[in-house]
């Protein structure tokens, strides 16, 4: 709410784009779904891993529960039903043409282009949609498969998609992904790099994208791989960014609370 105030953000006339986590780790979950949800088509959200975790905790998968979530509040509210309903309809990737800027929570692997991407997410989306998304929540956890291939079938293509659109940080050059390492750039072994240094079909676009709460320690002309990192870490300390994109402007609150 601070960094609405600081951007005078007028919700009959602007819109806000959420790059996905809105729950989880900070304490007003609760509170952020449902201001998020009643701003109704003036938001535009994309969904994160937090996201997904709270879904697949919400339908059956409590064994994947972590020590640190904070999600009882969401579980325990008499709209929960209504709010995890309205997280299984948003999308895993948003393209704007008239700003030229897609937004996504995570990455994309190299050998996809954004229209591949599209589709992709959309195998993932017509399945959250559909009266089987209750097994997706049962497949969904696991690292593997860690490289694209077009031959990939069922929940083993699923799961790897997931895991891009939500999860991924870096990869090799091939596109194989590395989704232990989730420290600031310099830090990984080689031969792997952040997903957007890698030479990928994706460059000449613009994304947005948040998760990746380390880049904050990462000193790096993001522009120049076209990208606009959002997450600076706030539930940790950190700031809380907002990017206005007519002119690309970043905008900034401190953290009101420390981990």
């Amino acid at each position: 709410m601070n960094l609405l105030h600081e951007i005078n953000f007028d919700p009959a006339n602007d819109s806000l784009w959420f790059t996905g986590d809105l729950v989880n780790r900070g304490p007003q979950s609760l509170n952020c779904l449902r201001f998020v949800k009643d701003l109704g088509n003036q938001a535009i959200t994309v969904l994160g891993n937090h996201e997904l975790h709270l879904l697949a905790i919400g339908n059956g998968q409590s064994q994947y529960m972590h020590q640190g979530d904070t999600l009882d509040e969401i579980l325990a509210a008499g709209d929960c039903a209504e709010l995890l309903d309205w997280l299984r309809q948003l999308p895993l990737i948003y393209r704007d043409d008239q700003f030229g800027f897609t937004m996504l929570h995570a990455g994309l692997p190299p050998q996809w282009d954004i229209v591949e991407a599209q589709g992709y997410a959309g195998e993932v989306e017509e399945v959250l949609r559909s009266d089987d998304y209750k097994d997706y929540f049962a497949k969904m956890y696991g690292n593997e498969p860690d490289i694209w291939s077009d031959d990939l079938t069922g929940w083993d293509r699923l799961r790897f998609i997931t895991n891009c659109f939500s999860r991924m940080r870096y990869c090799n050059e091939d596109g194989r992904l590395d989704m232990k390492e989730k420290g600031a750039p310099g830090t990984q072994p080689q031969p792997v790099l952040p997903w957007f240094e890698v030479k990928r079909k994706s460059r000449k676009e613009k994304i947005i994208f948040g998760h990746w709460a380390a880049l904050r320690d990462y000193r790096q002309d993001y522009k120049k791989f076209n990208v606009y990192p959002l997450d600076m870490g706030c539930v940790w300390g950190g700031d809380l960014v907002a990017l206005r994109l007519e002119d690309e402007k970043y905008f900034r609150v401190p953290s009101t609370g420390s981990k």
